[in-house]
């Protein structure tokens, strides 16, 4: 090839002269087209067929092998293949940081390359409490614990290592939010807290709320109950005083007292001090005296209003049974028939939008006023609906869905009617 490229340039040195020597001009044409050929044959690759040699065809692709990720031609050189397609080298790039992956291994996701790191630092799931990835388990594979309703997801060792959770909504403490401490050794989130009721008065216009609510139902509750919030242990002796009566577990949150007893019950909210810890909250005794067959309700303080009005509607269901002369129902029964109630209240806050104004409502008003609800007590409300809902326990689970069903396909008031005359709901 060479021989045949100097022959040419010495042609193109001599267009010039006036006098062309035809027969050197003929052999060196010759010669060209000798050098070319013998430069074919040297180049080409021979196959062979049978004892003859022949060279092999020249091959043209039907199409062009075009890079993934710049969708030009890739000529001659170096390429990669991977992923069912062809890249330059310089394409093939991380989707996180678009730099090039030049890494021996890299990782994907959707079918998108990523740098190892950067797949972990995207995808891999970090811990809603310690903040650090969640590690892998024993077989390499990454477990983690994770709240059926809130996305919060956690390392499984946080559920042994003390990390507190929101008494009200049930998520981990994360690292770097500070929970609000209550006296009662209970913790409160901050979004909690922010709809909390903390003392009795500022619950009566939550009281009166519900009262209009069963008044609705053609429900009323003619004698006057009185309501009292308690802290944790005052509750918890009330319900040791109690003689009959069935009690949700892991804690009890509200009780219908039907004993006379003396219950010390919170007089003042507490303001929120250094550590977040509540301070300077007052308590008093308050002797309850028997006049009917209900001595008083007792609604655990320090609960968002929403959950604090089921806890309350269910109680008071419990209140009016006693007082419209129920006979002694199952626990199933009478726990069932009282979250039907709990849960048709919180449904009716949550459709009309609002709920009473605890700040502003005074505990003298007939008719509270009423706030629209925000995002997040929305929320809480509907996590309070979910744990109705899909409580797992024979008394209160079973027994809600069975009167949900009954009062689903009855009504409230058919499903109220045979109950008291059968002691079980309707089929």
């Amino acid at each position: 090839m060479d021989r045949a490229i100097a022959l040419s340039l010495s042609e193109e040195s001599q267009k010039g002269k006036n006098v062309i020597d035809r027969d050197s001009q003929l052999k060196d044409d010759e010669q060209l087209a000798q050098a070319i050929q013998e430069s074919l044959n040297a180049e080409s690759p021979r196959y062979e067929y049978g004892n003859a040699y022949q060279p092999a065809p020249v091959y043209f692709p039907p199409g062009l092998r075009v890079c993934a990720g710049c969708y030009a031609e890739i000529g001659y050189g170096q390429y990669l293949n991977c992923l069912n397609a062809v890249w330059h080298p310089q394409c093939f790039r991380c989707h996180a940081c678009n730099l090039p992956i030049s890494d021996y291994e890299f990782s994907t996701s959707g079918n998108k390359p990523y740098h190892k790191s950067c797949h972990k630092e995207n995808h891999h799931p970090k811990c809603d409490v310690c903040k650090k990835f969640i590690p892998t388990n024993p077989a390499g594979l990454i477990e983690y614990r994770a709240h059926p309703f809130w996305v919060q997801k956690y390392c499984p060792y946080h559920e042994h290592d003390g990390t507190p959770r929101c008494c009200s909504c049930e998520r981990m403490e994360p690292r770097d939010t500070t929970y609000v401490a209550l006296n009662d050794g209970r913790k409160l989130c901050l979004e909690c807290l922010d709809s909390a009721i903390m003392d009795s008065n500022e619950c009566l216009p939550l009281y009166a709320d519900i009262q209009q609510f069963y008044e609705g139902l053609h429900m009323k509750v003619e004698q006057h109950v009185p309501l009292l919030l308690v802290e944790r242990q005052a509750l918890n002796e009330a319900r040791e005083g109690e003689k009959n009566g069935h009690y949700h577990v892991p804690e009890t949150r509200g009780l219908c007292l039907s004993e006379e007893q003396t219950i010390s019950t919170v007089s003042r909210r507490p303001r929120i001090g250094a550590g977040n810890r509540a301070m300077n909250m007052i308590t008093e005794p308050f002797k309850l005296r028997r006049h009917c067959e209900v001595t008083a309700i007792l609604i655990l303080y320090g609960l968002p209003r929403l959950l604090t009005g089921s806890i309350l509607a269910h109680e008071m269901m419990h209140a009016w049974l006693r007082l419209k002369g129920y006979p002694s129902l199952s626990q199933d029964v009478e726990e069932g028939i009282c979250q039907v109630l709990a849960h048709m209240w919180l449904d009716s806050k949550l459709k009309s939008g609002s709920v009473c104004n605890l700040a502003s409502a005074s505990s003298s008003s007939s008719a509270p006023k009423r706030d629209m609800i925000s995002q997040s007590e929305r929320t809480l409300g509907e996590f309070v609906k979910h744990q109705i809902e899909s409580d797992g326990s024979p008394v209160y689970g079973e027994g809600f869905r069975a009167g949900q069903w009954a009062v689903g396909k009855y009504g409230l008031q058919e499903t109220l009617n045979h109950i008291w005359r059968t002691g079980s709901f309707p089929h």
